[in-house]
């Protein structure tokens, strides 16, 4: 009686284990974005390391781009849309769902001519267009507010020069019925939590330079002087200290996590598709 009573047991764990690892169908992640998702300067890549083999995770940030210049350079017409009309997994399978993630705004408020556009109208025609587009193809389309920057006054954040766009895209989202993941407002939480000097060497580009080591105690952010060394003259690829980028190991993985988190709290479906911690 008892080894009958473990054989089910053992055939039930078995079978839990078995439906836990069963594949799922495949699905598609575009990142559309800036630098700070793009490779090497971004959380793009420690975000598609979030999931499982099941998800095409594609990171399409680049460094420099706004909603206008994205464009205009032809990433969005030869990379994106591309892309997303393709119906089949790299396996040949089709996909169950596409999600095209897009987060701008640290180009657009620059006063380059090509990456500049107007908060008020520009910008939000800009998204809107591309949520029109990327929705024709059957896409669910998210905007993500963007990260925030990391500059202290008296260990306080400073007021960001993206949150502008922040609160234009929550207009969008509205306006246009779209689902908006609020990058802005959980990474500016999660730097006042974390501090200066916590955030310097966690999620910036290392190493910390001495000037603003000198001061960080403070509480006051001070420009970095970068020194170019031997390694950055070679062009290692390695991200500089400022206080917008990520470090690729803690600070890419840091908010790589925190979207991934945001997007499954914001698509449910997605939630098998997590890697287990």
């Amino acid at each position: 009686m008892r080894t009958w009573i473990f054989a089910l047991a053992a055939a039930g764990i078995l079978t839990a284990a078995t439906a836990r690892a069963a594949p799922l169908p495949p699905v598609r992640i575009v990142l559309v974005g800036d630098s700070t998702q793009a490779h090497k300067s971004g959380y793009g890549d420690a975000f598609c390391a979030q999931f499982r083999s099941e998800v095409t995770c594609i990171n399409g940030g680049r460094g420099g781009r706004s909603t206008r210049n994205y464009r205009s350079d032809g990433i969005w017409d030869k990379d994106i849309l591309p892309e997303l009309q393709k119906p089949n997994a790299p396996d040949g399978t089709p996909y169950a769902r596409t999600y095209v993630l897009m987060q701008f705004g640290h180009n657009d408020g620059s006063p380059r001519p090509e990456r500049h556009t107007d908060v008020l109208w520009e910008y939000p025609a800009n998204l809107s267009a591309y949520a029109k587009e990327a929705r024709a193809t059957g896409a669910v389309f998210i905007l993500v507010t963007p990260l925030s920057m990391r500059d202290f006054v008296d260990g306080r954040l400073l007021p960001d020069r993206v949150a502008p766009f922040a609160a234009s895209m929550h207009n969008v989202a509205i306006t246009d019925h779209l689902p908006l993941i609020d990058l802005f407002a959980e990474s500016q939480k999660a730097v006042q939590a974390m501090g200066p000097v916590k955030a310097n060497h966690l999620l910036a580009g290392q190493p910390v330079p001495q000037n603003v080591l000198d001061t960080e105690a403070s509480g006051t952010s001070v420009p970095p002087k970068i020194e170019r060394d031997a390694s950055q003259t070679a062009g290692n690829g390695a991200q500089p200290f400022d206080y917008t980028h990520l470090n690729q190991t803690t600070g890419a993985t840091f908010f790589g996590k925190m979207v991934a988190d945001l997007l499954v709290a914001n698509q449910p479906d997605l939630a098998p598709y997590r890697k287990a911690d």
